[in-house]
């Protein structure tokens, strides 16, 4: 075992990572420092403060990284519309890579030797919080706690900290779920969701009402975007973190967001797992409008082809790779006609798409009109279209080949 000076740990102040905190020590006889991000998850951060410093710790790094949680890494991936199997946006993927980074600032603010997470062995956090931390600092050692030590259980984790004197919460009525939670979404995992046969308790949600709850009148929305990304709203400026705090609440509201998924994991298992994504859901459905009146065709359709090789290097952990930066850049530059307004109306779980304008659009009434086009467009000339495209299943066919 290479001696370690110094550790940062990701902690939140919870069970594990304060069993981590003092287990560092025990374990590696090393200074611990931790770092406590607030994405948003609608809990407060400073009280893993005092958690902190009844540990000992003396270095405790509390960061609020909403604004660039979404700017930087949710609104990006945003503009490529990415989604993982057809379904899952990314909530708890998309959050890795900014902790990853905020862990080796830290690392090399304090000279660190080390970087320490509390991710389980048979997730896929582990790969994303190390992939990065290796991508951006290739000599850090990373410590994954769940790989080493033999504290597997929630009852082992309390003698633990009763052995060590370590004060946690024993709340009585603990939710049976696995969740993490960030501007994007909150995820729910364990407990009945184990069995895929099983329909979720409606006490498990957190952020929306039940879509046959929400109110009998539509809410109306109009997003304003630049670049590819939500301005304003209702023609109110917002930054990025507000805009998706905004229509968390609003889509929560009408029962927007809920999913219920078996995801297939890196590592190799199949998880079941449900997620709340109000904001995120209107986003999707908001920026694919805007793009439909914005975009070439070949360009969207290019867009459509690469996405879901973007949204598996999202998934698997490859945010600071060399493939997912080139990919960006083609998906940023894409974006710079995709300007304008698109209207929602928000209704019992669904957001329905009910208008769009751009001073960038490439809709032009005067051709794709059902009434008198004024030789805008030669109907004529799709005969001469249409025999050319045709002429090789044309030559098969005469050559007697049959398509079954």
């Amino acid at each position: 075992m290479k001696k370690i000076n110094k550790v940062v740990l990701a902690y939140s102040g919870g069970l594990d990572t304060s069993v981590i905190a003092k287990w560092l020590e025990d374990t590696y006889q090393c200074e611990v420092v931790t770092f406590t991000a607030d994405l948003g998850q609608g809990e407060e951060v400073e009280p893993a403060r005092a958690k902190a410093e009844a540990l000992g710790i003396k270095q405790i790094y509390i960061d609020d990284l909403r604004e660039e949680f979404v700017r930087d890494f949710v609104f990006p991936m945003f503009r490529a519309n990415t989604i993982y199997e057809g379904e899952y946006l990314l909530g708890t993927s998309i959050a890795r890579p900014l902790i990853s980074k905020r862990l080796i600032e830290i690392a090399n603010e304090t000279g660190a030797d080390a970087i320490a997470h509390g991710a389980t062995g048979k997730g896929n956090d582990q790969v994303r919080f190390e992939l990065g931390a290796y991508a951006l600092k290739p000599g850090v050692q990373v410590i994954a706690p769940w790989r080493e030590w033999d504290l597997n259980s929630r009852e082992k984790l309390l003698a633990y900290c009763d052995e060590h004197g370590i004060a946690v919460e024993r709340k009585k009525g603990k939710s049976p779920y696995s969740m993490d939670a960030n501007l994007l979404h909150i995820s729910y995992e364990g407990g009945i969701l184990e069995d895929p046969w099983a329909e979720p308790e409606e006490e498990m949600w957190r952020w929306s009402v039940a879509p046959e709850s929400a109110p009998d009148v539509p809410t109306y929305l109009n997003l304003s975007y630049r670049k590819g990304d939500i301005v304003a709203i209702d023609g109110e400026a917002m930054t990025p973190a507000r805009v998706l705090a905004f229509l968390n609440r609003i889509g929560g509201e009408n029962g927007i967001g809920r999913l219920d998924i078996v995801e297939n994991r890196y590592v190799g298992m199949k998880s079941r797992g449900c997620y709340e994504t109000p904001g995120g859901t209107i986003m999707f459905k908001a920026h694919r409008a805007i793009e439909s009146i914005t975009l070439d065709r070949e360009v969207a359709h290019l867009k459509d082809e690469l996405m879901p090789r973007y949204a598996k290097l999202i998934y698997n952990g490859y945010w600071w790779s060399p493939e997912r930066e080139m990919l960006q850049k083609m998906i940023d530059e894409s974006q710079e006609p995709v300007n304008g307004e698109v209207r929602l109306k928000l209704y019992k779980g669904n957001v329905t798409v009910v208008g769009r304008r751009s001073d960038d659009s490439l809709f032009d009434e005067t051709i794709a009109t059902f009434e008198d086009d004024a030789g805008a467009y030669n109907q004529g000339d799709a005969e001469g279209f249409i025999k050319l495209n045709a002429l090789r299943l044309r030559i098969a066919a005469n050559k007697g080949r049959k398509l079954d």
